[in-house]
């Protein structure tokens, strides 16, 4: 358990010094004095200086900065970053951006090329697939039996009857068969394995089936290292599409008052929990959630919020139209207001996740 939370811990810590490596290795490239870089928060445990610039490990272990020459206002010095012309700052602000989605990048890659991506299949497919549960229905059978979206089953039982599952039209011919007679689905949860008892109905709301689960095929497939790179950077497209999308559903479902299910907002302490389960499947099977939480951290980074890289962005537009900066007074009011929105929305969503820890 030790070892768990020590691993899932210095992936975060990890993540988020290579994203402060991507605003350091642009300054650098711009000529930008970069006065600090430190791995944690203030106050300073160690540092060390080469060249112009210090190394430090600090006290608080909860991410890593940059103290860049000129960011926080203006310096008249050609090194500072206030006095670059307004691309190079603009690239050195999502710099740390695109920092999230070249690990993605080359997370997915590694992936595909060692482990294999999961990819859904048909049931005509000759290679090594799981039946897994990715959906289930509101009061139906299978919630109320605590079936949940991830298990994969690997059995079915009924009277004197047993199949092993490896297709899903199997598993949908057994449920008809036994349709008002009680069945054992043997499931395979992160590292468990359990029987669970339930009765298939005989009439099921349309558009579910007797269980009340939609199901899907998955297999492995493994790619060559020369198409391994190409399919990471697919999947890192493919990923960076779909959560907006999803995210826009969701939001448009909302604002016409649906209800909407199975989703949940989590902060570092659910993340943990994520990454943990997932570290119990495999190696490969933790890298991917590493790989989504990178893209997650790009995608969030990138919004136009005061506070975030996509806000520095934000400004650095605005003041590209209006061919004068805006107010260092008057940025900094802004970001420090939108920061403590953030901080009071990162202590309610901990809270949250305390909550469903007990």
């Amino acid at each position: 358990m030790l070892l768990t939370i020590l691993v899932i811990f210095l992936t975060l810590i990890i993540l988020l010094v290579l994203h402060e490596l991507g605003h350091f290795i642009l300054a650098k490239k711009f000529g930008v004095k970069v006065e600090e870089f430190g791995i944690g928060y203030p106050p300073r445990i160690f540092g060390k200086k080469f060249g112009e610039t210090i190394y430090s490990i600090n006290l608080l272990p909860f991410g890593a900065f940059v103290k860049i020459t000129g960011e926080e206002g203006e310096v008249d010095d050609p090194r500072s970053f206030s006095q670059k012309p307004l691309r190079q700052r603009a690239s050195i602000i999502l710099g740390g951006v695109v920092s999230f989605w070249i690990i993605a990048f080359l997370i997915f890659s590694l992936i595909a090329g060692v482990w294999g991506l999961p990819h859904a299949v048909s049931d005509d497919f000759q290679g090594k697939a799981q039946v897994q549960i990715i959906e289930i229905a509101k009061d139906s059978p299978a919630e109320l039996a605590g079936i949940k979206a991830g298990d994969k089953i690997i059995e079915l039982k009924a009277q004197s009857s047993k199949l092993k599952i490896n297709k899903v039209k199997e598993i949908q011919e057994f449920t008809n068969i036994y349709k008002g007679k009680e069945i054992v689905l043997t499931l395979k949860r992160a590292e468990e394995f359990l029987d669970v008892s339930l009765i298939p109905r005989v009439s099921p709301p349309e558009g579910e089936g007797a269980i009340g689960i939609g199901l899907a095929r998955v297999a492995k497939i493994k790619y060559p290292w020369y198409q391994a790179p190409y399919i990471g950077a697919r999947v890192t497209f493919q990923k960076t599409w779909q959560i907006p999308v999803v995210l826009g559903n969701l939001f448009q479902k909302f604002l016409k008052g649906e209800k909407v299910q199975g989703v949940e907002l989590v902060g570092p302490i659910g993340i943990g929990k994520i990454m943990g389960q997932s570290l119990k499947l495999g190696i490969d099977n933790f890298l991917m959630v590493v790989g989504l939480i990178a893209v997650w951290l790009a995608l969030f980074n990138a919004l136009p919020i005061p506070a975030l890289d996509g806000g520095k962005f934000l400004f650095l537009v605005i003041e590209g139209i209006r061919k004068k900066p805006i107010s260092q007074e008057i940025e900094q009011k802004i970001t420090i207001s939108f920061f403590l929105v953030l901080i009071l929305l990162m202590i309610f969503v901990t809270v949250k996740d305390v909550i469903r820890l007990f």
